[in-house]
């Protein structure tokens, strides 16, 4: 059990003041209960070791600093008995230790702490003296370093938090940074009025968007065996056509990254289009382009020499999934939009533009300072019998392949319609009435000369009678003009059906 010294004095006559050279002289008073008085009432615990290494004075503070007995510490007492129960009381490690000795031994001002069975945290400076001595002063400063290690760990925790501020912060500036760039690629999207115009847009929007990332634009053809190449942005490597199953995100019908360290393998259509250099792609992206729940195409992102830094953007995987998403819903809509617009204009059986877009298309003719145009007016012989003893379906058969015949046979500036039943005309711009008549000859033959399956059989030859009309030579408006050809058309079914006639 610790208790205080007996009140004896422990001190002699002395009184302790620092020289002018750092050491500690020590100064002879008369009045030592002054002394010890003084001594006594600092918080420190005080003592004085002579050259030798022996107590030559302390105070009774000591005690209660050190956790000490009466007889662990007295004057006469040695400094090696004094550090060696200090190290048996785990107070001192032996690396403080050696550090205690080479500063004695350099007699040089010495601190370290000492840690006390109780957890207190004691403080020791050591000054030497001029008689080669030592005056040591022992301060609890436990409350002062738990301050502090809590002050640390407040700041560390405050900094944790400043960072975790700035990477939230970042993250929602990159977040509204992406759904801007998204905003405006949405908008020039939805402003497209074709397919070939949206191409473009995506091919500038992706250049601006992620600067050094390369990549393509692939969409099924019609017959949607292969893939067409439609647009390429930073890369010299799109391919005409890739089929769908050289694609891993086409054939498990989701996005697919690649990253060289990854478990992953590279598409064919990548291995294909970079060739010798396809160990080069260290990091790329397919997209699906769907419509409609319908895959329609294939979006191709490489990294590589994405410049992070000038993008804004904080995952570029992600925002390319998303600039996919984004086209995908342009083209469904654009897709869409065809699809009413054909539905508004074209005949639903033949696929030929109906006949309020033809009068449009010859209107526009009209408007558009044109010299002229020819007009070809024709309809299947004995259509009637034809449905009569072989049935309607397969008169749509035959309808179906007159479309057919037109849509191969005339050239992209001449416009075919069906202007009901078995009626059909078309138009043939910069044409005089000679050379509407060429065509309407060419179109006559194509047709005589066309067999139509139906079921396990073959239908009878289709052949059809045409009358010909030009403007401004045979009328001054749309309707004069298809009248000459109808009046045309009866003097050819008069003169014995399968032949052409022009207006007079």
């Amino acid at each position: 059990m610790k208790h205080d010294p007996p009140g004896d004095a422990h001190f002699s006559a002395s009184q302790i003041m620092s020289s002018t050279d750092g050491s500690v002289g020590v100064i002879i008073d008369d009045d030592g209960a002054l002394t010890a008085g003084i001594l006594d009432i600092m918080e420190q615990g005080i003592v004085q070791w002579s050259a030798d290494g022996i107590c030559k004075l302390h105070n009774n503070r000591i005690y209660r600093v050190l956790e000490l007995s009466g007889g662990d510490l007295k004057v006469g007492s040695s400094i090696d008995d004094f550090c060696k129960r200090a190290v048996a009381r785990g107070e001192i490690t032996e690396t403080t230790m050696r550090y205690y000795q080479g500063q004695v031994t350099a007699h040089q001002p010495f601190t370290f702490d000492l840690k006390m069975p109780s957890g207190r945290m004691i403080l020791t400076n050591g000054r030497p003296t001029r008689g080669g001595g030592y005056v040591v002063t022992f301060t609890d400063v436990t409350q002062a370093r738990r301050a502090a290690l809590e002050l640390d760990a407040a700041k560390k925790e405050a900094e944790e938090a400043r960072t975790r501020a700035e990477e939230v912060l970042a993250q929602e500036r990159a977040r509204r940074n992406e759904a801007r760039l998204l905003a405006s690629l949405d908008e020039w999207l939805q402003s497209c009025k074709s397919l070939d115009e949206l191409f473009r847009i995506v091919r500038s929007f992706m250049v601006k968007l992620m600067p050094g990332s390369a990549g393509e634009l692939y969409v099924y053809s019609n017959s949607r065996d292969v893939l067409d190449g439609v647009c390429s942005w930073n890369t010299e490597t799109l391919s005409s056509h890739i089929t769908p199953d050289s694609c891993w995100s086409l054939r498990r019908g989701r996005h697919y990254e690649f990253t060289r360290e990854g478990m992953c393998f590279v598409c064919d259509h990548v291995d294909e289009a970079l060739g010798a250099d396809a160990d080069a792609a260290d990091h790329y992206l397919c997209v699906p382009v769907v419509a409609h729940g319908d895959t329609v195409g294939l979006l191709h992102f490489r990294f590589d020499g994405l410049r992070k830094a000038e993008t804004g953007i904080e995952d570029p995987s992600r925002f390319a999934v998303s600039c996919g998403e984004h086209i995908s819903m342009a083209i469904a809509n654009v897709k869409l939009r065809d699809e009413l617009r054909d539905q508004s204009i074209r005949d639903p059986l033949t696929g030929l533009f109906n006949r309020r877009h033809f009068m449009e298309a010859i209107r526009r003719q009209m408007g558009a300072g044109a010299t002229g145009f020819g007009l070809v007016s024709f309809d299947a012989d004995h259509f009637k019998a034809f449905n009569d003893n072989h049935g309607h379906d397969a008169g749509d058969m035959v309808l179906r392949t007159i479309g057919d015949t037109l849509k191969e046979r005339l050239t992209a500036g001449e416009i075919s319609c069906r202007i009901g039943g078995e009626e059909f005309a078309v138009l043939v711009p910069g044409a005089d009435r000679e050379a509407a008549r060429e065509v309407a000859e060419r179109i006559r033959a194509a047709i005589e000369a066309t067999q139509v399956r139906y079921l396990d059989k073959v239908l009878p030859a289709i052949t059809i009678s045409a009358g010909v009309a030009a403007w401004p030579t045979d009328g001054p408006d749309p309707a004069a003009v298809l009248r000459r050809a109808d009046e045309a058309l009866y003097r050819a079914k008069d003169g014995g059906r399968n032949r052409v006639d022009a207006a007079t």
